[in-house]
């Protein structure tokens, strides 16, 4: 009979607030933050520093990249590192489309002013437009040679969402130096920028879209001007036969810092700029209002006239006044420094409140709100105060930037190192520099968050009211948990306190360190005044021949194994410390082990990658197994079995079977080096921490594994990897040199897409050969009046003729997929799917589709059906069905678009009162009045 297991399922993720790799952004009202949690994106309620939803894909393990608002108010467009995009429904809280098309990290997005045109950069250096509302991709622009770390639309005059993807304009920058400006018309680079010497790391447009900035890795910022009638005036034509200047040198602003930028931001008002850079410094900019500009011009002037008449006297000569020619406006003459925001940790990313989106609102205000995410795991939000109308800045003698609100308090800011779980598995344990904090293990919750020393190792002590932490500097401390109050530190050893566990008698400890002693350690009660606390009470130690490095009691309390920095592991009896065993074969030191519930299976995991089952009776090895690609950090049994988990660099945990020496399956998930591991009782859940700061629980479920099976699914995985990147060079082999190309990236998805379709395609030609072949035997025999044949079981089913069942497949196929899954059908598949698309359009089924169907196929195999005579009258069939179709659609289009217009029109109307100032109408009547005048006369 085939053994069986029980499948574990990821249940929960918590400890991360917002993870390094992702920017975190504002919702609309400026409540929200909507924020990067490595594969799942957080929305925090900044003022109450709680989660409000977490938004996840089942299908994704992928870590988020960047995070774009829509302009709309609802949608939020995701990026991640295997390059797929997904679009998120605030309202709904759900997925609505998923885009494919980059074969590297996103690494910028960015939407248009309708938000129905999407523009996402990566580092596979491409650029893609995409049609929100279509669920597509347009083109693919192609020009950089190295990642795109920024975009920008330039709006052009008239948009609206009908031609927001046929017109306008889009500035790039990449880490290639280069700063490119895109014609959407002629989809084409139409002006680079090759003036700046390094990387070039962000970039941003004002909201007039007047000006353009850059920043890189120097000292300054690069400010260019944007000439709107250039762009909106000239075509992709004209601009080969004039030269193209849209874009021209304004001049640099120097910066109060000279490390790299990581974003810049305009405000939405167009006053103010934001510059953050990687030296925990945000420095903001103010746009001087012409006026100010005209004036400091002036008071230049000025001084340079004085300073020439001083010169003049000195030398004996006289300055022609007027003589200087006007110096031209720079950008150090509107930009100006205005506040500097210093952050405790390495920014991420900035954002703007947008609720503050004109000056009107920001002036009610009166300041600046920025959501600053930053690599500790923490969101602040900094409010900047901004001077009121009509004065300046040393005229309103602003105070500096203040912390308004910040949320910290739901993870760690550094790696936890350690994980311990009370007895009962309710409460998890994590330990890391600076922060022990308890959660509850079912719902996530952060319970105590206590302050302690740089953290290796941790233990619930009996009763699981205190736990223990031993430290980086030898210290072994001990907190209460229900009154979150450190009880006693006490000196356990002279270097680092690398292992701690619990004695099964509970009444005593042991700790090992780097000072080459394992300690003992008796629990006592100790009064303090009319109370009782538990504390430690020194009772022996065991000297060691090399750093301790990982010990762990037998559960039946007769042996104690510890692991050594040589490379060893030796085993002592509990009770009289005498040496029992010594275990070799690892070549480099064991950093974890544990021991079976039934005494009997001792497992060590060890940095060459390798973990080993030994047996306590006689020492010998039972098995060595290669466990990870990366060496082996943690392992651990399931209470009352010989499965047990395993831990490593490599990002993952492997359960194991260790009767039979299999690997049973592979929990991923870990965007980071695996450094803790802790089974609950009776192995219910187990509990992994990361270097990505997360806490992750995996949940057992009722679902039966079998090895094989789970064998062929990873092969499957394989597989599918292995005809993504069998696919890749046909796709990059495309259309080489032209800058505008397909947008679109063949995946597993598409694949099974295609192959669906071409599955559909061939039972609806079998089902039409059958009911020909009928009507042909009814034709030439009809005395015989032959039986109609049987149909197909699924059109049976479906109760769907042949075509109709064709349609419902493609229907089904996702919109961004549906061009790639077309490319899996064969020439001759082809052919017979034009036939299809005949009868849908003499029937006038879905014309959209009907339309997008047939020019992809015409586009993509011209050749092939030019050549072929037999598809004349069918593509003439097709024609004439089609344009009527289409003629239909559209009248029906222009009927409603008129109906609609008709309808805001008549709201318009009832919805507009006119206001009337009263006062001012009655000082502009008393103005008219000519007023009496009295005059004193004397007799």
């Amino acid at each position: 009979m085939v053994k069986s297991y029980l499948r574990y399922e990821a249940q929960s993720t918590f400890g991360v607030i917002a993870s390094p790799g992702g920017k975190a952004v504002f919702d609309h009202s400026g409540r929200l933050s909507i924020t990067p949690a490595l594969e799942s994106v957080i929305v925090w309620d900044i003022k109450k520093g709680t989660q409000v939803v977490r938004w996840s894909d089942s299908d994704n393990t992928a870590e988020v990249t960047c995070i774009a608002r829509s302009p709309n108010g609802k949608d939020y467009a995701v990026g991640y590192v295997d390059g797929s995009i997904r679009l998120f429904d605030l309202t709904g809280n759900t997925v609505n489309v998923v885009l494919n098309g980059h074969r590297g990290s996103v690494s910028a997005l960015r939407f248009d002013s309708t938000g129905t045109v999407l523009a996402s950069g990566a580092r596979d250096t491409d650029i893609v437009l995409w049609d929100v509302v279509g669920e597509v991709g347009l083109y693919r622009l192609r020009g950089h040679k190295d990642e795109i770390t920024g975009l920008a639309f330039v709006a052009a005059r008239g948009e609206t969402a009908l031609n927001a993807s046929a017109s306008g304009h889009v500035v790039s920058s990449s880490k290639d130096t280069l700063v490119k400006l895109w014609d959407l018309r002629a989809r084409h680079c139409v002006q680079t920028l090759a003036t700046h010497r390094s990387e070039v790391w962000a970039l941003a447009v004002s909201p007039d879209a007047r000006l353009l900035v850059t920043g890189t890795s120097d000292a300054e910022l690069h400010v260019w001007t944007i000439d709107a009638d250039k762009l909106d005036g000239a075509t992709g034509a004209e601009a080969d036969a004039q030269r193209w200047d849209a874009i021209g040198e304004y001049g640099v602003v120097r910066r109060g810092s000279s490390s790299r930028i990581v974003e810049l931001q305009f405000h939405a008002s167009g006053q103010y700029l934001a510059c953050l850079g990687t030296d925990r410094l945000a420095e903001i900019f103010r746009a001087r209002t012409p006026a100010e500009i005209k004036k400091k011009l002036e008071r230049r002037q000025r001084r340079s006239r004085e300073k020439s008449k001083k010169a003049a006297g000195s030398g004996g000569e006289e300055a022609e006044p007027g003589a200087e020619p006007p110096r031209p406006v720079t950008a150090a003459d509107e930009l100006t420094s205005f506040a500097l925001v210093r952050t405790s940790a390495k920014p991420v990313s900035l954002d703007f409140d947008p609720a503050d989106g004109d000056a009107a609102a920001l002036a009610r205000r009166g300041s600046l709100r920025m959501l600053v995410a930053q690599n500790n795991n923490a969101l602040h939000v900094w409010s900047a105060p901004v001077p009121p109308p009509g004065k300046t800045t040393k005229q309103a003698q602003l105070p500096e930037p203040a912390l308004l609100a910040s949320v910290d308090m739901h993870g760690h800011r550094s790696e936890p190192r350690a994980l311990a779980l009370s007895g009962d598995g309710e409460l998890v344990a994590s330990a890391a520099n600076g922060s022990l904090r308890v959660w509850n293990a079912q719902t996530g919750a952060c319970v105590r968050t206590l302050a302690c020393g740089a953290a290796l190792c941790a233990a619930f002590l009996p009763g699981d009211q205190v736990v223990a932490v031993g430290t980086r500097d030898g210290a072994l401390e001990l907190y209460d948990i229900p009154a979150a109050t450190l009880l006693e530190t006490r000196d356990a050893h002279d270097g680092a306190c690398w292992a701690i566990d619990v004695h099964p008698d509970r009444k005593s400890l042991a700790t090992g360190g780097a000072d080459k002693t394992v300690k003992f350690w008796a629990l006592e009660l100790a009064r303090e005044g009319v109370r009782r606390r538990l504390t430690l009470e020194h009772a022996r130690t065991l000297q060691m021949a090399d750093d301790v490095l990982a010990l762990r009691f037998s559960p039946d309390a007769r042996l104690l194994a510890v692991a050594l920095l040589d490379a060893t592991v030796k085993v002592f009896y509990a009770d009289s410390l005498k040496f029992f065993l010594s275990l070799y074969g690892h070549k480099l030191p064991a950093v974890s082990l544990d021991i079976s519930s039934d005494s009997t299976l001792l497992v060590t995991g060890s940095a060459d990658k390798s973990v080993k089952l030994w047996g306590l009776d006689f020492g010998d090895c039972h098995r060595s197994l290669l466990a990870h690609a990366e060496p082996v950090t943690a392992v651990r049994f399931v209470p009352g079995s010989h499965y047990f988990f395993s831990a490593g660099k490599d990002r993952l945990v492997v359960q194991w079977d260790g009767d039979s020496f299999q690997r049973i399956q592979k929990l991923a998930g870990c965007h980071g080096d695996v450094w803790a591991l802790a089974v609950a009782r009776h192995g219910s859940f187990v509990v992994a921490s990361s270097q990505d700061r997360a806490v992750r629980v995996w949940a057992k479920t009722d679902e039966p594994l079998f090895l094989e099976e789970e064998r062929e699914r990873e092969l499957e995985e394989l597989l599918d990897r292995g005809l993504e990147e069998s696919a890749r060079p046909a796709d990059d082999g495309a259309d080489d040199g032209a800058e505008a190309q397909r947008a679109g990236k063949a995946t597993a998805d598409t694949l099974k897409a295609g192959e669906r379709i071409a599955e559909a395609l061939d039972l609806a030609d079998a089902e039409r050969r059958k009911w020909s072949d009928h009507a042909d035997q009814r034709r030439r025999m009809p005395h015989l009046n032959p039986p109609p044949p049987e149909p197909n079981p699924v059109l049976a089913f479906e109760k769907l003729t042949p075509e109709a069942y064709v349609l419902r497949t493609v229907e089904r196929v996702r919109a961004a997929d549906l061009d790639d899954a077309l490319l899996v059908l064969s020439f001759s598949r082809v052919l017979s799917l034009l036939e299809y698309v005949d009868v849908w359009a003499r029937r006038q089924w879905n014309a959209p589709l009907t339309c997008r169907v047939l020019f992809f196929l015409l586009r993509s195999h011209q050749n092939q059906i030019v050549a072929t005579r037999s598809m004349r009258s069918r593509l003439d069939s097709i024609r004439r069905g089609l344009r009527a179709g289409v003629s239909a659609q559209r009248d029906q289009i222009g009927y409603n678009l008129a109906a609609l217009t008709s309808l805001k029109a008549e709201w318009e109307a009832s919805a507009t009162a006119d206001f009337f100032d009263e006062d001012a109408i009655q000082k502009i009547q008393d103005s008219l009045v000519k007023k009496r005048k009295f005059v004193g006369l004397k007799a």
